[in-house]
């Protein structure tokens, strides 16, 4: 638009931003993208893609005890500080395909902490710059404990810097963050302890998947403490001392606090211009993403909804179509599929076999558990769990949940079949690939009596 020095200037190069920015200015727009950090935001650099390569890394551990059983023998040995310097290098690449990405697209980078002056403009460490709207897509941060001590508490941002193995550590929470990371050490030969103020593990998935991963995780040797919080943390001269709520005192050199995630507005002057907050500190959006403020919007972990990487990209996706083209996209946000790169994997798409019953006058449940067959040959013990959900009254497969090796692959495929609202006459006539995990899908006949 005339007058201003962009169409769009969006504050954060995070999937979300990236994407929202790419996509208004390929659709035509002017626009910028402000970031204080690396490109890429929490997933590229301290979330998802870091993580899932220390995840890879530390499943060696059990791939060496598999492959004996198929004789083969190895004395290999692990060095974290190789993980580390490998890790940061691939992460350096992805900062230079974020950066190519939006210099193709011709989107200006400027490099510094942006702050809102007001619904039009943004200041970067004192330079300004106007634009018809302006994006919010500064994503979350690590929360941080208000206890005694809490000076002495990690995050998962600390874990990627970490120069070398802890032999102790103490994981506080029990969503995705918590367990994945309490598996990855524990599978490197660290003694972990989650600590979990809830009955249990990965609140709002399926109990069965809960149970399950519960059953594996201990099995793997994590000792899971539920029902406690941590009520304070004091340094000790052979490490730090954890104590629990209900006194018990815990040995840990690394207290890694993983309880959630809040949404990074501090010094971006939203409440100065008038843009309204939710109770948890969210950015409040319509449909559109759009806040109080006519000419600003916001989205992604900002805004405290789906804090996953590809809904904020599917939400920049939205933004730029509707703002700067045909107004052709939309969000559709039931089924979205998910994973949690637990050892076991867990992969889920749908609802819950207790959300079913709320929402379905009848279900039908069919659960599976085995041991997979590539751990017939190991002296490894691990099952795989797979459950369907399935409303009795259209026979539409409306839950599919699993625990095991390649959950994620699998059910990503059977995301899609359950948008195009496959039954489940159509998961028995398809022929399964024998013999393969995924198979069982396709192979689960008789439904379990309800519980």
């Amino acid at each position: 638009m005339a007058g201003f020095d962009f169409d769009l200037v969006v504050i954060g190069a995070g999937s979300g931003g990236v994407r929202a920015a790419r996509v208004a200015s390929e659709l035509g727009a002017r626009v910028a993208i402000c970031e204080s950090d690396r490109l890429g935001g929490t997933c590229v650099n301290v979330g998802c893609v870091p993580k899932k390569l220390f995840v890879h890394g530390s499943h060696f551990a059990y791939d060496w005890v598999d492959a004996e059983g198929f004789g083969w023998s190895s004395d290999a040995t692990f060095d974290w500080a190789q993980l580390v310097r490998n890790k940061d290098r691939e992460i350096a690449r992805l900062n230079g395909v974020y950066g190519a990405v939006l210099a193709n697209a011709q989107v200006a980078i400027y490099r510094g902490r942006a702050a809102l002056v007001d619904g039009h403009t943004v200041e970067i460490d004192g330079t300004r710059r106007t634009a018809e709207r302006i994006l919010i897509a500064t994503g979350s941060t690590p929360r941080k404990p208000t206890i005694e001590g809490a000076d002495l508490a990690r995050n998962s941002n600390d874990v990627f810097t970490l120069e070398s193995l802890p032999s102790r550590m103490t994981v506080v929470g029990g969503g995705y963050i918590a367990v994945e990371f309490a598996s990855v050490f524990s599978a490197l030969g660290v003694e972990v302890t989650l600590v979990h103020r809830g009955k249990e593990i990965l609140r709002g998935f399926d109990q069965d998947l809960q149970r399950h991963l519960h059953e594996e995780l201990e099995h793997k040797g994590v000792q899971l403490r539920l029902g406690r919080e941590v009520a304070a943390l004091r340094r000790e001269a052979q490490g730090i001392e954890v104590k629990l709520d209900d006194g018990t005192l815990l040995k840990t050199d690394f207290p890694l606090f993983a309880i959630g995630r809040v949404p990074n507005t501090a010094d971006l002057r939203v409440k100065e211009i008038g843009i309204e907050l939710a109770e948890r500190g969210g950015i409040v959006v319509d449909e559109d993403f759009v806040t109080s403020v006519p000419s600003v919007g916001a989205l992604g972990d900002v805004i405290d909804h789906i804090q996953l990487t590809p809904v904020a990209i599917a939400e920049g996706m939205h933004f730029s179509h509707r703002f700067f083209g045909n107004n052709d996209h939309r969000i559709d946000y039931l089924g979205i599929p998910t994973a949690v790169f637990s050892q076991p994997e867990v992969g889920t798409v749908g609802v819950t076999e207790a959300e079913a019953w709320h929402r379905y006058q009848d279900v039908r449940v069919y659960k599976s558990t085995f041991t997979p067959l590539k751990l017939t040959l190991s002296e490894r013990a691990e099952r795989t769990m797979m459950k369907l959900v399935v409303d009795a009254e259209t026979d539409r497969v409306v839950g599919c949940h699993m625990a095991g090796s390649g959950a994620a692959e699998i059910v990503q495929g059977l995301a899609v079949a359950m948008k195009c609202g496959a039954t489940k006459a159509q998961f028995d006539a398809t022929i399964g690939i024998h013999p393969t995990s995924a198979e069982e899908f396709v192979t689960m006949r008789t439904p379990r009596p309800r519980e």
